[in-house]
C-alpha cells in the first residue's frame, strides 16, 4: 500500500511517498482534516507558515493518538523571509505553532516573496541568509531534514555550490499538462527529492474527458490517474483535500499506469487552471473545494 512506503533523502531520512497537503485548510478545520487523514493512514502531513495553519495543524497530530515518530511533518519558510535573523526566529516560531520538539522537513516556500515570483530578482544572498538559518536549526537538531520550494535550477544551484548542506527536496508544482521534466532531471541527477504539489493542477484537470477516458480504463479516478502519474515519475505527491472520502480515494492508488499511456500522460501540455490560474495564492483568498479542491 502506496501509504506504507518510502523514500530515503540524502541524509538517510525517511520520507512517506505520498503526503497530505493542506494549503487552504483553514486553521479552525486543520485539527479535523489532519485527524482524519491520519486515521485514513497518512503519515506525512504537509503544512506552512503562510497556510496560517500550523496550529491547527500540530493539535490534529497530538489529538490523533499515533506516535510522533510514526509521522513525518513539513512546514515551509514565509517566502518574504530573507535574512538569517528572521528566518531563524521564523523557525522556532513555527516549532512553537505546532508544538514540536522538531520538524522533520522545512523548506524555503520560494526564491522571490510571493509579490515578486518568478520575476527577475533570484534573491540569492537573501535566499542564502535564509538557508544558513534553516543549516543552523538542522545542525541544532531542531529539523530533520532541509529543502526548498518553487526553486528553479539556478535558485537550487545557488544553494549547492555557495551553502554547506545541499538541498534534499525541492517541493514544485507538477501534474499532468504541467510537470518540469528539465528540472526534475537535474534534481534527481543531484538526489534532490522532488515533491509534486497540486497533483491534480488545482482541480483543474478532473473534467478533462481524454484523462477521464484514460482513467475508465484503469477503473480509477482521474484524480488516482494523476496521483499515480507522479509516482511513477519518482516523485513525491502531495494531494490536498479536507473530505475523508477523497483522503481515502487518494491513497488507493496501488495500480500501474501502462508505459504508453505514461507517455500520452507525459507529452499533455495543455493544462488549463480556470479560476485558479492566478498563482500564488498564498494572500487572503480561498478557494472552495475542487474535488473538494484538491490541490
Amino acid at each position: 500500500m502506496i501509504l506504507n512506503q518510502t523514500s530515503t533523502l540524502a541524509n538517510g531520512v525517511a520520507i512517506p511517498r505520498l503526503g497530505f497537503g493542506t494549503w487552504m485548510i483553514p486553521n479552525d478545520d486543520a485539527a479535523r482534516a489532519v485527524g482524519e487523514a491520519i486515521g485514513v493512514g497518512y503519515r506525512h502531513i504537509d503544512t506552512a507558515q503562510a497556510y496560517d495553519n500550523e496550529a491547527g495543524v500540530g493539535e490534529g497530530l497530538r489529538a490523533s493518538g499515533v506516535a510522533r515518530d510514526q509521522l513525518f511533518v513539513t512546514t515551509k519558510l514565509v517566502a518574504e523571509s530573507k535574512s538569517h535573523a528572521d528566518a531563524a526566529a521564523r523557525i522556532d516560531g513555527s516549532l512553537q505553532a505546532l508544538g514540536l520538539d522538531q520538524i522533520d522537513l522545512m523548506l524555503i516556500h520560494s526564491p522571490q516573496p510571493w509579490a515578486e515570483f518568478r520575476e527577475g530578482d533570484r534573491h540569492f544572498e537573501g535566499n542564502l541568509e535564509a538557508w544558513r538559518a534553516l543549516e543552523d536549526a538542522y545542525r541544532a537538531g531542531k529539523l530533520r531534514a532541509i529543502g526548498v520550494s518553487n526553486f528553479e535550477r539556478v535558485d537550487l544551484e545557488n544553494l549547492s555550490r555557495n551553502g554547506s548542506i545541499a538541498p534534499m527536496v525541492d517541493q514544485v508544482m507538477a501534474h499532468v499538462g504541467d510537470t518540469p521534466f528539465d528540472l526534475i532531471d537535474y534534481a534527481q541527477s543531484q538526489d534532490i527529492l522532488v515533491q509534486a504539489y497540486s497533483p491534480v493542477a488545482h482541480g483543474a484537470v478532473l473534467k478533462d474527458a481524454r484523462l477521464a477516458e484514460m482513467a475508465g480504463r484503469y477503473g480509477v479516478s482521474v484524480a488516482q490517474l494523476c496521483i499515480r502519474y507522479c509516482l511513477q515519475l519518482g516523485l513525491a505527491p502531495l494531494p490536498k483535500t479536507s473530505n475523508v472520502a477523497h483522503m481515502r480515494e487518494n491513497a488507493a492508488v496501488d495500480f500501474t499506469i501502462t508505459d504508453a499511456d505514461m507517455a500520452t500522460l507525459r507529452q499533455t501540455r495543455d493544462a488549463d487552471y480556470g479560476e485558479a490560474s492566478a498563482f500564488p495564492v498564498f494572500g487572503k483568498k480561498r478557494q472552495a473545494d475542487t474535488n473538494d479542491a484538491e490541490g
